[in-house]
């Protein structure tokens, strides 16, 4: 077959637009003591949004970001089916593999650098540069989109040609066709910048104040059944020999193979205090505090009593706290 030149000019469509608590997770600073058999649970909640990922961006607008993407992923894939289509009806002679091999080698590199304008709308987001470094980085950032959306699908095609049609693949001049693609290419970066623009501000959107404030909950591990209970529902902790007993507000008393002292490791930030050797209490459980004489009192959590030795001032200076 004779070398043809693909006919490119309104049919280059896909570049018009360029993403039961048994099994919860253990970790280190759940504050698990050498000795314990069983995996200590922890204070429960929404992990923070972590960073070191695409440059630099946290765990939740790397979210955000991959949604824009494959948002844009889709829509050139059905922008790409109906251009393949439309070329068929009006030119039936060119069969259907070509088509598929202009618009899809178009698709492809096109996904692939919607990294850029990706990179571009987050280094806006964090630098928020003056619109004249903005604009003249802009116009580099697209300058090399078009390049390599150009360089990439006439690689991409020109080897489809020979290998699958036997054929050469002549895209014409430069000098016209390159223009062509620039603005399409043009409108693509344009739109793909804002969108991902817009996912970055959607990322670090706050809850709505209205939204209910989570409650903390701890994970006891009763044997082989773990509980989950809401932090305001733990009224106290005790040891018992190997074991620690959680004074629940239920009036449950589930026991979990630990030490005091790993316990109030996990707990003492959210409010626990110890005040004996084998008592700790529920700060925001606490209704008073009986002396018993010798700097020794009785703490007083509704109808539970739990002891608190002269030898934790500190812990009876927290509990005078009104705060």
């Amino acid at each position: 077959m004779a070398p043809i030149r693909a006919c490119n000019r309104g049919h280059e469509g896909a570049s018009d637009l360029k993403s039961d608590a048994k099994d919860l997770p253990r970790g280190a600073d759940a504050g698990q003591v050498s000795g314990d058999q069983r995996t200590l649970a922890g204070t429960s909640g929404a992990p923070p949004g972590t960073s070191g990922g695409f440059l630099g961006t946290t765990g939740e607008e790397r979210r955000w970001l991959f949604r824009a993407w494959l948002v844009g992923v889709c829509l050139i894939g059905c922008i790409c089916i109906v251009n393949v289509l439309t070329i068929q009806h009006d030119s039936p002679d060119l069969g259907p593999l070509r088509p598929i091999i202009w618009e899809g080698s178009s698709a492809l590199v096109t996904t692939v650098i919607f990294t850029i304008p990706a990179a571009m709308a987050i280094w806006t987001h964090r630098v928020r540069p003056r619109w004249w470094i903005s604009w003249p980085a802009h116009v580099l950032a697209l300058l090399v989109y078009s390049v390599l959306h150009v360089s990439g699908f006439l690689v991409l095609r020109e080897w489809a040609h020979a290998a699958l049609l036997n054929e050469a693949y002549d895209y014409g001049p430069l000098s016209t066709e390159f223009p062509y693609e620039f603005r399409k290419d043009f409108l693509a970066y344009l739109l793909a910048s804002g969108a991902f623009w817009l996912a970055l501000q959607r990322s670090g959107q706050k809850p709505d104040a209205t939204e209910p404030a989570r409650t903390p909950t701890f994970d006891i591990q009763d044997g082989a059944r773990l509980i989950r209970v809401s932090m305001d529902k733990i009224i106290a902790v005790k040891s018992a020999g190997n074991y620690v007993e959680f004074v629940l507000s239920d009036d449950r008393r589930p026991l979990m193979r630990s030490s005091l002292a790993a316990i109030h490791n996990a707990l003492g930030a959210e409010g626990f205090v110890r005040t004996h050797k084998s008592w700790l209490v529920n700060r925001a459980q606490v209704t008073g505090l009986r002396p018993e004489g010798s700097g020794d009192y009785t703490v007083e959590l509704g109808a539970q009593e739990a002891p608190l030795s002269r030898r934790f001032p500190e812990a009876l200076a927290a509990l005078r706290d009104p705060a």
